[in-house]
This record gives structure tokens, C-alpha cells and sequence, in this order.
């Protein structure tokens, strides 16, 4: 019922159009008792009485009555549609704006595929259940209450047997609804996980064919299928079974019907026309009947993907902005890490971290993989809470003022370049409504990127596709370079943004970076050592912790690790592997 009470909460505020929709639905439910209260006199007067005037009013009388439930039943649908698409609609929305309001650490656990499968699938079928299932329910109950009445008016006693009878079919479909709802739910997971194969191997398209792992690929495939295909198969079975059980029960009582209404008839109890209205409004009766058993079920689906969406929404993001977060002015005093320490599941990624980054610094981060640098600049933008200790802005703690106003005061451009299907103007003023094309332009020059924009089809208008996939790895970086400029953030994050570059591409990037960290704090994650040598200071990350602090040519009198690593980088850099293929 708690399902049901908040479907209705979206459904409440189209109340108008679905009063217009019951209106209709009373017209339809109206036409179809007409049609059996004028059976059983329209019957008599031309196969008893053999009266022509009736022959002539027949076809009019029943003609009228398809007119008026043909216009009620066009209104019913329309005034539905309206309501249901816009209840979908808008619960696709709230769904979505609760997915963007979610914690990293979320979308990590979640999987992209099973999160589609709850805004699309899952949608389409409470869809279903909002549309079709609740108009047929009323109205097919209210075609019941209809000719329920036709009926008692005829004859009392027979309907009350009829009525005695009628519960009993109900009894396959109330037990069958129940295991339909669970079925129902692992055949939605299974899709998910359908969707969320399918989202990795489209993606990762080129690592399959590079592995020549087709057919690997199509066997995993096939199994998820099958889970899939078995799961939908349970439910047809549910389906199929209870449509004959109903007409078994069916069949029961119209037989119990005809005999006791022929007696009656027979015995001058009841007339024919009596007889005939009567037994056209208990065949009537059984076919929406049988149409509830089959709204039941997709009821049951229904709600049961209502319950995913639900559980999906009442999830609370583990960031969030703490009661009387203040607004984050202007960065003037620089960031500070009060001895921090973060627990990712049962590891301590960052311990105990305490670090003074004054305003245009530049500190880079280098370290082995996986010893917690990106996760060390994650904490910054609150990507991640801090388990102890305290990140500070101008002497604030950043919990204690709206991610908002934080992540106004942060840029970031990382490995990964993260573009939208969209136009390049657009990709470089993200996030800013009222940009010109002119600083568009002079964010695009600053980072080495005008020049081949310009070249491109249509300009700062041109399309890039998924992932800026019609450019290059080096044009793409310097979009994202452009989108940080323009934002003109006093911190500026760079997550190995060059890393998976080549020396040609890594130049023209590296130029276009030199003139975004121009006046900003700058936290620079390095692979290549050879681009990080003019940093104001250089934290040698190992464990989660600082193991080395300072300029480029202190570390290397050192002796420690960092010389370690910039000695093996450099010798492998000078002695490179030959080409097997010369």
C-alpha cells in the first residue's frame, strides 16, 4: 500500500484530468449495461412478436449505444494518457535528479547498466500499471457495478448466485498475482544485468575485439539470456494458467444460470425478455471479469518495479551539505589537511595527512599506482568525506560550507577526458549559461585549441559525439583544458592529465596546462615525472601517506624514493624496449 500511496502522490496532480477520464469511463460502463438492459426487449419484439418496428429500432438502438461508448472510451484514453505520461515523466525526473544528487561512492557500487534498466525499464513498466492496468481497473469495475445492477433489476435471486459464484474466480488470480510480483522482480534484475553487460562490451567494444574474445564475450551473453528468458517464461506459465482456470468457473456458472433462468422461464416466473437482458448482463459481466485478472497481473509488475524505483530514491546520498552550510567565498588564504585519514570498506587508503598549500602553489603528487593520490585530491571537492581529521578553505572546514559554492571554487581536468554529445561551444562553456562566443574562443586559444576547432566541420558548433569521440585523445584533453579555463577557478585539480598522451600531443597539452595553472593552487597528479620538475613542491605519496616533501632537486639529493622513481623512469625512457616488429 505504501507503493501505491506515493504512485499517487505523483498521480494527485493531474486530479483534473482524471476526474475527466472517470467521467468517461461511467459513459463506457453506462453504454455497455444499455447494450444488455435493451437486449432482452430489442429480442422479444422481433423473434417473439415479430414486430418491424423493432427490427428497425435494433439496428439504431445499438449503433447509438457503440457511438456513445466509442466517444467515451476516446476520452478515457486521451484524459489517461495525459495523466499517466505526465506522472512517468515526472517520475523519470525525480529519479534522475535524485541519481545526480548521489555520492560518488554510489555510482562505484551501482553499475551503469542496472541504473539505466531503473529509469528505462523499470519506468516503462510502472508505465504500464499507471495507464492501462488503473483505467481498465475502474472502468471494467465500473462496467461490473453496471451490469450487476441490470441484473438485480431482472432477478434478484439468480444474481445472488451469480454473485455467489463470481468470487470465486478471483481466487486463482489474487494467488497467482502474489507469485507473478515476485517473478516479476527477478526477471527485472535479470534485465539490469542485461543492460549493464551490454553497457560494458559496447563501451569497451575495442578491448573485445583486440582480445578476439567474441565468442566469450557471446557466451556470457547467452547465459545472462537465459536467466533472463527463463524468468519471463515463469511468468507467461503464471499467465496462461489462470485464463482457463476463469473460464472453467465461468463456464460453472453460466451453465447454473441458463438452467435456473430456463426453469423460470419454463415455469412462467419470468418472461423472455427478462431472460435474455439477464443473460446478457451476466455473459457481459465475465469478460472484464477476466480483463481485471489480467490488469491484476500487470499490476504486480508494476508495483513491482515501483518498489525498485522507490528503494532507489529513499537511498540518501552520503555527502550531503550539514544544517547551516554557508556559502564558500572567493579562495584567498589557501587549502590545509589537519591530519586526515579516509577508510574506503575495511582499508585505510589516507593516513593521517597534513599538508599547508598556499594560494598559487603548485604541489604535485607522484607515487606508485594505487598508494592513494587521486583519492587524496578527491577529498577536496568532497567527492568523499574525510574519516577523521579536516580539510580547510580559508580556515573553514569544507563541511561546513554548501558543495556548491566548493565545487564553484574547484577545476579539474583528469586522464580520463570526460566530453558530452554535444557541440564543442557547448562542452567548453559546461555548466555556464551566460557565456559568449568570444570567451569561448579565448579559453579555446589559451589551450591550444582554436586552431583545430576551427578546422573542424562546423566549427565551435560541430557535434564531437559520445565521449568527443570524433577527436583525437590530445583534441579532446584540450577541450577539457578549455572548459577548465573558462571556468576560472582559484583551485585547479590535474589528474595525470597528460598521461596517456604521445610526446607530440603531450607538448601542445602540457603548453595549454602551463597556462590554466597560471594564479591558481594547482594539485597536480603526475605519471611522467618530467612534467611535474617545476612544481613548487612535490609530496611523494606511498600507503596513504607523505614519505617525501619538496622541490624537484631536494628530492634528488635525497636519495629516497622519488630519486627511485625518476632514475627508473628516466633509464627507461633513454633504453626504451625494441620493436619486435623492427
Amino acid at each position: 500500500m505504501k507503493t501505491y500511496r506515493r504512485l499517487l502522490q505523483f498521480m494527485v496532480r493531474y486530479k483534473g484530468y482524471f476526474g475527466l477520464s472517470f467521467i468517461c469511463m461511467g459513459a463506457v460502463a453506462l453504454a455497455k449495461g444499455g447494450l444488455a438492459w435493451v437486449a432482452g426487449p430489442l429480442a422479444q419484439g422481433i423473434f417473439l412478436t415479430k414486430d418491424k418496428s423493432m427490427l428497425t429500432m435494433m439496428p439504431v438502438a445499438i449503433l447509438t449505444v457503440y457511438i456513445f461508448r466509442g466517444l467515451g472510451m476516446f476520452g478515457q484514453a486521451y484524459f489517461m494518457a495525459l495523466v499517466s505520461q505526465r506522472t512517468i515523466r515526472d517520475i523519470q525526473n525525480a529519479v534522475y535528479e535524485h541519481l545526480l544528487k548521489m555520492s560518488l561512492s554510489f555510482f562505484v557500487r551501482n553499475p551503469t547498466g542496472i541504473l539505466m534498466s531503473r529509469i528505462t525499464n523499470d519506468v516503462n513498466l510502472v508505465q504500464e500499471s499507471v495507464s492501462k492496468a488503473l483505467s481498465e481497473m475502474i472502468m471494467e469495475s465500473m462496467t461490473i457495478v453496471t451490469l450487476f445492477i441490470v441484473a438485480v433489476l431482472k432477478d434478484p435471486l439468480i444474481t445472488i448466485i451469480f454473485v455467489v459464484i463470481l468470487p470465486i474466480s478471483t481466487i486463482p488470480v489474487v494467488r497467482f498475482g502474489k507469485k507473478l510480483r515476485k517473478i516479476s522482480t527477478r526477471t527485472q534484475v535479470n534485465f539490469g544485468i542485461i543492460s549493464s553487460f551490454l553497457h560494458e562490451t559496447i563501451t569497451g567494444i575495442r578491448i573485445v575485439k583486440a582480445f578476439a574474445m567474441e565468442t566469450y564475450e557471446n557466451k556470457r551473453f547467452r547465459d545472462r539470456s537465459h536467466q533472463l528468458y527463463r524468468t519471463r517464461l515463469k511468468s507467461n506459465v503464471v499467465k496462461g494458467l489462470s485464463e482457463p482456470i476463469m473460464d472453467l468457473i465461468e463456464g460453472i456458472g453460466v451453465s447454473l444460470v441458463i438452467y435456473i433462468g430456463g426453469s423460470s422461464v419454463i415455469s412462467g416466473r419470468m418472461d423472455f425478455a427478462a431472460f435474455t437482458t439477464l443473460m446478457a448482463a451476466i455473459v457481459m459481466m465475465y469478460s472484464p471479469v477476466k480483463k481485471l485478472s489480467k490488469v491484476h497481473y500487470m499490476i504486480q509488475e508494476g508495483m513491482a518495479a515501483a518498489d525498485r524505483i522507490f528503494g532507489l530514491m529513499d537511498q540518501v546520498p552520503e555527502i550531503q551539505d550539514s544544517k547551516g552550510a554557508m556559502e564558500l567565498a572567493p579562495v584567498h588564504e589557501g587549502v590545509v589537511f589537519d591530519d586526515v585519514y579516509f577508510r574506503y570498506g575495511d582499508r585505510m587508503v589516507i593516513q593521517g595527512v597534513s599538508l599547508t598549500v598556499k594560494p598559487g602553489e603548485v604541489i604535485a603528487l607522484v607515487g606508485a599506482s594505487g598508494e592513494g593520490k587521486t583519492t587524496l585530491v578527491n577529498l577536496v571537492p568532497r567527492f568523499y568525506d574525510v574519516t577523521q581529521g579536516a580539510i580547510r578553505i580559508d580556515g573553514r572546514d569544507i563541511r561546513d560550507v554548501t558543495m556548491k559554492s566548493l565545487r564553484s571554487q574547484i577545476a579539474m581536468v583528469t586522464q580520463e577526458t570526460i566530453l558530452f554529445n554535444d557541440t564543442v561551444r557547448n562542452n567548453i562553456a559546461y555548466g555556464l549559461d551566460e557565456i559568449s562566443k568570444e570567451e569561448v574562443i579565448r579559453a579555446a586559444s589559451a589551450a591550444n585549441a582554436h586552431s583545430f576547432i576551427m578546422e573542424l566541420p562546423e566549427g565551435y558548433d560541430t557535434v564531437i559525439g559520445e565521449s568527443g569521440m570524433t577527436l583525437s585523445g590530445g583534441q579532446r584533453q584540450r577541450v577539457s583544458i578549455a572548459r577548465a579555463l573558462i571556468k576560472d577557478a582559484p583551485i585547479l585539480i590535474l589528474d595525470e592529465a597528460t598521461s596517456a598522451l604521445d610526446t607530440e600531443s603531450e607538448h601542445v597539452v602540457q603548453e595549454a596546462i602551463n597556462n590554466l595553472m597560471k594564479g591558481r593552487t594547482t594539485f597536480v597528479i603526475a605519471h611522467r615525472l618530467s612534467t611535474v620538475t617545476s612544481a613548487d613542491r612535490i609530496l611523494v605519496i606511498q600507503d596513504g601517506k607523505i614519505a617525501e616533501s619538496g622541490r624537484h632537486e631536494e628530492l634528488l639529493k635525497q636519495g629516497g624514493i622519488y630519486r627511485q622513481l625518476y632514475e627508473r623512469q628516466f633509464k627507461d625512457e633513454q633504453n626504451p624496449r625494441e620493436d619486435p616488429a623492427g
